[in-house]
């Protein structure tokens, strides 16, 4: 397995591990917006890919994510390699975009790491807000910042408010984003921008939790 390690310019004070969503590879845009302004922190990002992505990259093959069982182990795996390189896994923060968060939730406790970001959590898919998936949020023991947009359709202002989750889970929202964290031009705000915002946001959780 690959990994890509973007490295703050200074020492890096703490380390997190990031995988994509469900679409982009570890390398896209919107990955390495997220790892460039995290180094700026002083936080070392380390990504990876799941086999299904993988075999886009290198097979050029279609289909979708791999089934949840194999993410899972596919993240245990990512964990006990780089956790003994960066002080344990206690001193590591996991966490993703989207499906990358959403299964680092599933198994953050199990692993002990030592915090958990999840870049627009996919509560449910959209237009089916009955298919919750925050059973496991309820019971989460690891720090965890969600970082969400006001519009997602995965759950949005209006609706997460209402779902059951543990003391550990701080949700922050995003002005006027939707599941990539992009606003609507009316809103007079940037993706950039609100990137920017999320990055800090991240930064400084780390910052308090590890």
């Amino acid at each position: 397995m690959e990994l890509l390690i973007t490295q703050p310019d200074g020492p890096a004070r703490r380390t997190l591990v990031l995988a994509h969503g469900a679409g982009q590879p570890m390398d896209a845009p919107a990955m390495a917006l997220l790892a460039g302004g995290l180094g700026l922190a002083d936080v070392r990002v380390v990504r990876f890919e799941f086999p299904y992505m993988e075999r886009r990259r290198y097979g050029g093959r279609g289909g979708g994510p791999d089934r949840q069982p194999v993410l899972e182990e596919t993240w245990r795996a990512v964990i006990a390699r780089v956790a003994p390189v960066y002080g344990g896994a206690a001193a590591l923060a996991i966490g993703g975009r989207s499906l990358g968060g959403r299964i680092a939730s599933l198994v953050a406790d199990e692993c002990g790491v030592g915090a958990l970001i999840c870049f627009a959590y996919p509560f449910h898919p959209p237009g089916r807000p009955d298919q919750l998936r925050t059973a496991h949020l309820a019971d989460l023991r690891t720090p965890t910042l969600i970082l969400q947009g006001e519009r997602d359709p995965f759950g949005n202002r209006g609706e997460v408010p209402g779902y059951r989750l543990s003391s550990a889970v701080t949700v922050q929202w995003i002005a006027d984003g939707d599941h990539s964290l992009k606003p609507r031009k009316r809103s007079g705000r940037t993706l950039e921008q609100n990137t920017a915002e999320a990055v800090a946001h991240a930064a400084v959780f780390l910052s308090k939790a590890l």
